[in-house]
């Protein structure tokens, strides 16, 4: 496993948000690393060093809600449109004119609209475990409220403000490890037992998560840095992000359908629910993404792809960055 660097810079910028926070390592071709929920910078630890090594200006951020960057109260602030602004605000404030950006989870639908909407800033798009699937067809609460039949689904749970962070923060620490765990490949819960998306009525999240160990891919020093930081900013700001996915589909109706043309990438775990439930939207990619230039789901690995397979999720991003040339 790539070893973690002190070697980072750590910069606040200017964005519509009001600041953005990133660490950055290296010099060569601007590559932005935008992470999901419930995350941070801290979860492209392992390619920070090794995208330097390998000749990129590697940036991973802190998106807006999450760490050190601005959290807006109004939870409309937090729509796609938006954090597609801090993106583009975040190249320009390092300099540059253009920048690959690739996206974890919630990071991988923000840099695909990033590419969608500001293809004259992202020249190229990288998506991991979340992949593309255009705008288009029902109101997304609509969708999520219809799943899950006795039970409600996960995203349902998070749309009420205040809800789920009732739930999370009298133990973030526990929380975050119980939901780490549920979506590993090594900790996640057997088939048989009930799944970690839903949630009976009347009760809660945490009484789904397996009652084990960490991940393997999880030191007791990770789970504290990502604590921690939860701890000081509470949940809402990252939340809020899963309350604005009917406004998105309201913003985005221009772009309804629309493919991603750009040269683009996707990682995927095959244990990860992610993957296997949107499994149409990957063997639409000759549509919907006809750029695509690599596409690879890795066997016996769950969600948190870049920290479960750190090496070979940085081995592909280099080498199709290298395909890309600068």
């Amino acid at each position: 496993m790539t070893p973690m660097t002190t070697d980072v810079t750590h910069r606040l910028v200017p964005s519509p948000a009001g600041r953005i926070h990133l660490v950055e390592q290296g010099a060569g071709p601007l590559v932005l690393l935008v992470h999901g929920f419930p995350e941070s910078w801290y979860s492209w630890r392992h390619q920070l060093p090794a995208l330097a090594a390998a000749g990129y200006r590697a940036v991973a951020i802190d998106v807006r809600g999450y760490g050190r960057s601005s959290r807006p109260d109004d939870a409309a602030a937090y729509r796609l449109r938006e954090l597609v602004a801090d993106n583009v605000a975040v190249v320009h404030a390092l300099g540059e004119e253009s920048a690959v950006v690739v996206g974890h989870d919630w990071g991988s639908a923000i840099a695909a609209n990033s590419a969608l909407i500001r293809p004259d800033v992202f020249r190229a798009v990288g998506l991991l475990s979340v992949p593309y699937a255009p705008r288009g067809g029902p109101r997304p609460s609509e969708v999520f409220a219809s799943m899950g039949g006795d039970e409600e689904f996960y995203v349902s749970y998070f749309q009420e403000p205040g809800r789920v962070e009732a739930e999370i923060e009298p133990d973030v620490r526990g929380w975050l490890a119980g939901f780490y765990a549920a979506f590993s490949a090594d900790t996640m819960p057997a088939p048989e037992e009930p799944e970690p998306h839903f949630v009976a009525h009347g009760g809660t999240l945490r009484e789904r998560f397996p009652k084990g160990g960490l991940p393997g891919w999880l030191s007791e020093d990770d789970l504290d840095v990502y604590a921690a930081e939860f701890e000081r900013t509470g949940m809402t700001g990252a939340l809020n992000r899963y309350r604005d996915m009917d406004r998105d589909w309201e913003d985005l109706a221009d772009f309804d359908g629309a493919p991603i043309a750009q040269p683009s990438l996707f990682i995927g775990g095959a244990l990860d629910a992610s993957t296997t439930w949107l499994a149409d939207a990957i063997k639409a990619y000759p549509t919907t993404l006809p750029g695509l230039m690599s596409s690879h789901v890795l066997d016996g690995c769950g969600h948190w792809i870049q920290q479960e397979r750190s090496d070979e999720v940085s081995r592909l991003l280099i080498n199709w960055l290298e395909s890309l040339g600068s």
